[in-house]
């Protein structure tokens, strides 16, 4: 496994798509879309596990 990430470490050559966004800074949007929607998803995924706990705790009190 080690070797297979080494090889591809010895392959600098990038795709002209890669190329193309790097010089028009689209890759920045890209990347920051990207940041975005993470941090949406792990915002959403705390929210409701604040939310569960919340409801575990009332219905613990209820018993």
């Amino acid at each position: 496994m080690l070797l297979m990430t080494v090889q591809l470490f010895a392959q600098e050559q990038e795709s002209a798509v890669t190329q193309s966004m790097h010089k028009s800074g689209k890759i920045t949007v890209v990347l920051v879309c990207a940041a975005v929607i993470l941090f949406g998803l792990l915002f959403f995924l705390f929210s409701i596990e604040k939310r569960l706990k919340k409801l575990e705790r009332k219905s613990a009190t209820k018993n």
